[in-house]
């Protein structure tokens, strides 16, 4: 009985564990010729168009959309200058399917 208790602490602990540490790898990665200014324009008509509303901010090197949701954590497109273009990094957190990283493919 000691044993089956243990084993099921441990169990859930590593379960949890889990969940709390989850890495924040992007769904994609993306090489493209355009700069993040140019494929920014093209991503956020698409993302307005599937009725998502992102929104964007901005450095000298980076834009970032953000299109916020209510039950999960944030998607994220992520665009930085690269000496030959940029390089885009999606991050799709929503369980159904929204066509957030179908908009980001489509434009590189």
């Amino acid at each position: 009985m000691r044993r089956l208790f243990f084993s099921a602490v441990l169990m859930s602990g590593s379960l949890l564990a889990g969940c709390a540490s989850a890495p924040n790898e992007p769904t994609l990665t993306l090489l493209t010729q355009k700069s993040p200014e140019q494929f920014t324009a093209c991503v956020m008509p698409k993302l307005q168009d599937n009725a998502l509303s992102p929104s964007l901010s901005q450095t000298q090197r980076h834009y970032r959309i953000v299109v916020s949701s209510s039950v999960a954590a944030d998607n994220v497109i992520e665009a930085y200058k690269a000496s030959n273009g940029g390089k885009v990094f999606v991050y799709e957190r929503s369980l159904i399917n929204s066509g957030f990283g179908r908009a980001a493919k489509d434009c590189v």
